[in-house]
């Protein structure tokens, strides 16, 4: 599983994050470096100058006042004992210990400073001698490199902010481009969709308002082309009719029979051409809340009624948000192919999570596996698995995956295991 995302969102996000995380982290450091810096050189000016001062002042007091006077002489960052240190470390401390230690040497005389060693990790330690001998230890603060809780708290704070105005930011400028991803997706579905506000950076608007004029285009290509077809199909009901009339007076009835079949799939095929440029606007239904056995049941009553051999399989108590008259089609379109090639047909209805199936069984021939793709395109005919002589103009089962897009189903072939075509068609229950 990669951890990169997937988005542009995301990795625009998760770019801008982490180069100003990586920078912030850089100034911290040089921050934090500088101040450790700084604190060091301030110990040395001036720890070093006040400790000298200090055992100056002690090796001039009577021994008996000595004691009284290590309280007065403390500091926040260092204090004087009158004792021998139990060093942990008695070689020299690296760094500013050693350089402090160097330095007292340098000032106090030969023989003043003794060693150097660990108390704890936040406290050096120095063991010194007075004039007279007698030991002193200095307790010395070592600075501190490390961050409080309060102000870690605050850098926490501040990545938290910065990572808000991060995610804000990229959103506004990304927010444009999924709306036009999710608008190129409906295309297909939804010539007539309202149109995207043009909004974002230039370069998206520019984006936007050539996507709305692309689809103003095939809007317009769409009714040009439902014209041309209505136009011709109602053209050609008059000559088609006339010929009907005339091939019934010919005295040769195999000639007459043969022009009559050929005249029926003449008019079948512009009938379905008009419906398949009909889906193009299956997307303006509105939806409606549906009972999906009820609509089911009612479909193949009507077969029924029909002498046809449907049967309805399933549940009674599958509702959803969906088109219903496209719907309708689709199972329709469905259930014609399967009678069409095997004489009967099973409906049945299924659920899983989100999604509802709608499955139109059949044991007729199948087809290849190869061609179960190809024939949801318009015109497309399987010649050798299924028979040419029953007829067809091979759009019924485009116009079910044309309709299908318009109802966010999706539309798959199978051939089954045991003989025939399964046409499974998925629903989700929120249209």
């Amino acid at each position: 599983m990669s951890l990169w995302p997937r988005s542009l969102f995301g990795r625009v996000a998760a770019i801008l994050l982490a180069g100003l995380t990586a920078a912030y982290a850089l100034s911290f450091w040089s921050v934090m470096r500088e101040r450790a810096n700084l604190a060091e050189s301030m110990m040395l000016a001036y720890v070093g100058r006040d400790v000298v001062s200090s055992v100056a002042m002690l090796d001039r007091l009577p021994a008996a006042e000595r004691a009284a006077w290590l309280r007065k002489l403390q500091r926040p960052n260092y204090r004087f004992t009158l004792d021998e240190p139990a060093l942990r470390q008695r070689a020299d401390a690296a760094g500013i210990a050693q350089t402090l230690a160097a330095s007292l040497n340098a000032e106090l005389g030969p023989g003043r400073v003794l060693g150097v060693g660990v108390e704890d990790p936040a406290r050096t330690v120095f063991s010194l001698r007075l004039a007279d001998g007698v030991p002193l230890t200095l307790h010395l603060m070592t600075p501190r490199k490390m961050v409080s809780t309060t102000t870690a708290l605050l850098l926490a704070l501040q990545l938290a902010v910065v990572g808000g105005c991060v995610w804000w930011g990229v959103r506004v400028a990304t927010r444009p481009l999924s709306d036009l991803a999710s608008a190129a997706s409906r295309l297909g579905d939804d010539p007539q969709a309202a149109e995207l506000p043009e909004r974002g950076p230039a370069e998206v608007r520019r984006a936007i308002a050539a996507f709305n004029t692309m689809q103003r285009r095939i809007a317009a290509h769409l009714a040009e082309r439902l014209q041309i077809l209505a136009a011709v199909s109602h053209d050609l009901q008059t000559p088609i009719t006339r010929m009907r009339v005339r091939t019934d007076l010919m005295p040769d009835e195999a000639l007459r029979d043969k022009l009559q079949a050929d005249l029926m799939d003449m008019q079948h095929l512009v009938e379905e051409g008009l419906a398949y440029a009909r889906t193009a606007h299956a997307a303006l239904e509105p939806m409606q809340s549906v009972d999906l056995h009820a609509l089911l049941d009612g479909l193949v009553c009507d077969y029924r009624d029909a002498a046809r051999q449907v049967e309805l399989l399933g549940p009674d108590n599958l509702t959803l948000n969906t088109r219903p008259q496209a719907l309708k089609r689709i199972v329709m379109n469905l259930v014609d192919n399967a009678l069409k090639f095997a004489g009967e047909a099973q409906v049945v209805a299924s659920q899983s999570n989100a999604v509802l199936f709608i499955d139109i069984l059949d044991a007729g021939p199948g087809m290849p596996d190869d061609q179960l793709l190809a024939v949801l395109q318009p015109f497309y005919r399987v010649e050798a698995s299924r028979n040419r002589d029953t007829g067809g103009s091979g759009l019924g089962l485009a116009i079910a995956h044309r309709l299908s897009g318009a109802l966010g189903a999706t539309l798959s072939l199978h051939n089954r295991p045991e003989g025939g075509l399964q046409a499974r068609l998925a629903l989700p229950r929120q249209g």
